[in-house]
């Protein structure tokens, strides 16, 4: 098996990141169409879920994408975590293009899988196609409601906060010599971190903190229908919010922990005397 994996190389990373972004998405977009689509078309409306239930799934997605990924990849499944592992845990410069690459064509894949499967329902909701229901596969200020006066750059700094959060735990819970979740937890952790974002910071940008996430659905939303999927509901120009805020926000968020904590942690070395059983020679 070593061997196998071994001959896999980055040809095997990249196709950890594209299924476990695929996984992700799936749970995620699909979520999402399920309540907004779906439930619109209930009686009484809203009958098939709400933002909690939409929180749960996505970090149930994170969760199991990583699972899905991890022995291959790493699981980084996010532009944000790639560059940021990039800068501050030695993750090779060479590999970031293809991992994004890789993480936004699964997710792009899975989107459509979502369009296709929820076509109907999408189309007796919202036959317009319009941002009633683009939602669904990419974020807007506000979650579309123009009732919250959220406008790009209070989005855009919600973006940098939401994701700075995310890469600083996760520096956290990958760090072994810190505190890590121990029998294979650590996605699990990590699901709820962003169940936790999600229920705390999803109200003013729609909690993307990925920029494949985002931008690989709102391609496949755009290409199957969605005209508008490049703009919020004022028509500006929205989409390059959810891909800098996260490279932002992640960089910060690691830069964070490092110089708070990483570089106070003690480095790995032998156990201390008592710990392990002395030496006879």
């Amino acid at each position: 098996m070593s061997e196998r994996f071994g001959r896999s190389g980055l040809i095997g990373e990249l196709s950890g990141e594209f299924l476990g972004t695929m996984i992700l998405i799936l749970f995620g977009c699909g979520v999402v169409a399920q309540v907004v689509a779906g439930g619109a078309l209930t009686t009484p409306p809203g009958g098939l879920g709400n933002h909690d239930s939409i929180a749960w799934a996505w970090g149930i997605g994170v969760t199991m994408g990583v699972y899905v990924a991890a022995r291959l990849s790493g699981a980084h499944l996010n532009p944000a975590v790639t560059v940021a592992l990039a800068m501050f845990r030695g993750f090779p410069w060479r590999k970031v293009a293809p991992y994004v690459v890789a993480q936004t064509v699964g997710a792009f894949v899975a989107a459509l899988v979502v369009r296709w499967n929820y076509t109907d329902a999408l189309a007796k909701a919202d036959p317009g196609h319009t941002i009633k229901t683009q939602g669904v596969f990419s974020t807007l200020p506000a979650n579309g409601n123009p009732n919250l006066p959220v406008h790009e750059w209070g989005a855009f700094r919600d973006q940098i906060i939401g994701t700075a959060i995310l890469l600083l735990v996760i520096m956290a819970v990958t760090d072994m010599l810190n505190t890590p979740p121990g029998a294979n937890m650590g996605p699990f952790v990590i699901g709820l971190l962003v169940v936790g974002i999600g229920m705390a910071w999803g109200t003013l940008a729609g909690y993307a903190i990925n920029p494949a996430r985002d931008f690989g659905p709102r391609l496949a939303s755009f290409l199957t229908g969605y005209g508008g999927a490049w703009r919020d509901q004022y028509g500006n120009l929205y989409f390059w919010v959810p891909i800098i805020g996260p490279l932002i926000g992640g960089v910060l968020g690691a830069g964070m922990y490092k110089l708070f904590i990483g570089r106070f942690l003690p480095t790995a070395g032998p156990e201390p005397p008592g710990r392990v059983p002395a030496s006879e020679a």
